[in-house]
């Protein structure tokens, strides 16, 4: 069995991730997580791609939402907004015990993997979700009225702002945790998943060192495209990637992660693009990426596994 290291963000991540989770054992699987989103909403330290990661794998997830727990009510929010409190920030209650234990671990000087850990394997996961990071880092809108936090961007303002550039602060200075770095050497498939390549992905790989194990690892990279007919499944990835210049499909997506992935898998949908990517020296998988429900992500997920040990068709 492969030793897979899942990269992901955001809901495409979380989906790949419970895919994955489905056809491995615990021990053969670690997800490193995307930190750059996290800020302080209401007093209290959140970490919107960790969480709904751990969620998902804790079957907590509100499926309809793709994100917070489900069955969740907003009483706490309720009293915040009578109270005239800015409540953009959508977090039920539940979602802000968590948040509450996170901050008042992180005031104690207690570490962010360790906290993260915790948090997982108290709500029942027991696969590893590995923080990139330990160190403080932020992902910041560069828009023509200003600079804003991500999440300023896509839930307060819905994507609406034009992207003049993205900005990661903390980069310089992030090191990579030992945790992130022995998962990738003892990888044997990495997998990128279908997140935003630009603030889900892109955070990752801008720490000190990651980028280049990946490259100086053995392990096949596969990268499973978010765009799909020069579309993405949710989220603004498409707008955000012409609004930056690239290309708003696969073969933009190629262009971002060829220095590091071995494959792309692409929808049926793209097949007429297999040439171009190819130009790239990289090979094309063409999979239904969509996934729908559990078994679309379990089968992508099995379907990524078959061809990486040469079972699946060329």
């Amino acid at each position: 069995m492969s030793k897979v290291v899942v990269l992901a963000g955001g809901v495409g991540g979380a989906k790949m991730v419970q895919g994955f989770a489905d056809v491995c054992s615990p021990s053969d699987l670690k997800v490193i997580g995307n930190v750059a989103d996290d800020w302080e909403f209401h007093g209290l330290w959140v970490s919107p791609d960790i969480d709904t990661i751990t969620y998902t794998l804790a079957e907590l997830i509100d499926t309809d939402k793709g994100w917070g727990v489900k069955e969740e009510t907003f009483r706490a929010l309720f009293v915040l907004d009578k109270l005239g409190h800015d409540t953009w920030m959508q977090l039920g209650d539940q979602d802000l015990g968590l948040h509450i234990y996170r901050t008042f671990r992180r005031n104690a000087g207690d570490r962010p993997s360790d906290i993260a850990r915790d948090i997982a394997n108290s709500l029942g996961v027991n696969i590893d979700l590995i923080l990139p990071t330990d160190d403080p880092l932020h992902t910041r809108i560069n828009t023509p009225n200003g600079s804003m936090a991500f999440q300023e961007y896509f839930v307060r303002d819905k994507c609406k702002p034009v992207v003049n550039s993205i900005s990661i602060l903390g980069q310089e200075e992030a090191k990579l945790t030992p945790e992130a770095m022995i998962a990738i050497e003892n990888a044997s498939l990495i997998v990128i998943a279908p997140s935003n390549p630009i603030v889900s992905i892109g955070p990752i790989l801008s720490i000190n060192g990651l980028r280049q194990a990946i490259v100086e690892s053995s392990a096949l990279c596969v990268a499973v495209s978010p765009l799909v007919g020069g579309r993405a499944i949710k989220g603004p990835a498409a707008q955000m990637m012409t609004s930056l210049g690239h290309r708003p499909d696969a073969v933009g997506v190629t262009e971002l992660y060829n220095d590091i992935i071995d494959a792309i898998v692409i929808d049926y949908i793209d097949e007429g693009l297999i040439s171009t990517i190819e130009s790239y020296n990289c090979c094309v998988w063409v999979e239904k990426t969509i996934m729908n429900d559990r078994k679309d992500k379990k089968d992508l997920a099995r379907a990524i596994l078959d061809r990486a040990h040469g079972k699946g068709p060329s």
